[in-house]
């Protein structure tokens, strides 16, 4: 219980951090409104061209009486725009890594010296069109996990009673561990972590997964929250990425807290003398 405060602890940190880094918070809002706008452009399509879509594909349902075949229809119409939210939800971090692959390479490699002890940061040293195709490649196979899933999920959610209370919640679980995947996934990449060695360590601290990526996955639900937490979402990551692999954080909160303190110190002894 007490790595799922941890998780979400480390989401909070990395929003602070980009707070506290206007400059990088900028460059990173650039790949989540690209994503933003393709995103919304597909949903916009779908829902004017869903119904008819449906209609070309289900031609047995043509000679069906009323009211059968249009509430047939209407809920496989519902169902294909539920699924194209899901994707949506489960691709929009993957597609924004891989438009914003430079930015968030350099936001990653900045939070690593900031709260490294010797302000370092691990490289990759690859060029940038490789880490490109190895960030694609792991997308791919990180979607195809999670469409596995959501299949299953699916499925299981016509069970009476579970498929309404039980399944939605490991739905949204299942959802933040693929999404911290990809978020960790851009500092561990440039420390040569591959794909199944990033699973088993995020298998190895579920808790800690769920509380960061749980609750992110709920908040980019709501539109355009998800374009605004990327930048910040990046930072946090790199941070429990750094707790993964046991590498050291200096706790920059805590330095900034501590100097605040000692400068109201000397001015209140200031005042005194």
């Amino acid at each position: 219980m007490r790595d799922l405060g941890v998780g979400f602890g480390y989401l909070l940190r990395g929003q602070r951090w980009v707070a506290r880094h206007g400059k990088s918070f900028g460059f990173g809002l650039l790949p989540g409104l690209i994503t933003l706008v393709l995103y919304a452009a597909a949903l916009v399509a779908l829902g004017m061209y869903g119904e008819g879509f449906v209609t070309w594909a289900t031609p047995f349902a043509d000679d069906w009486s009323s009211p059968w075949e249009g509430l047939f229809r209407g809920f496989l119409t519902a169902v294909l725009f539920a699924l194209a939210l899901l994707l949506a939800v489960l691709t929009f971090t993957a597609v924004t890594l891989l438009i914003g692959q430079p930015f968030y390479e350099n936001l990653s490699e900045k939070v690593d010296r900031d709260v490294s002890p010797d302000g370092t940061a691990p490289e990759s040293g690859l060029p940038l069109w490789r880490e490109l195709w190895i960030s694609a490649r792991d997308s791919l196979r990180v979607l195809a996990r999670a469409l596995v899933w959501g299949v299953l999920l699916f499925a299981l959610g016509f069970v009476p009673l579970i498929g309404q209370t039980v399944v939605p919640v490991i739905g949204f679980f299942v959802t933040g561990f693929f999404l911290t995947e990809e978020l960790v996934a851009v500092a561990l990449q440039r420390r040569d972590v591959d794909l199944r060695a990033r699973l088993a360590l995020l298998r190895s601290r579920r808790a800690l997964v769920w509380g960061f990526g749980t609750p992110l996955g709920l908040a980019f639900l709501v539109p355009f929250v998800a374009v605004f937490l990327m930048p910040g979402a990046v930072a946090g990551a790199t941070l429990m990425a750094r707790d993964l692999l046991g590498e050291e954080i200096r706790e920059g909160d805590a330095d900034e807290d501590a100097d605040t303190a000692s400068d109201g110190a000397s001015e209140e002894h200031s005042t005194t003398s």
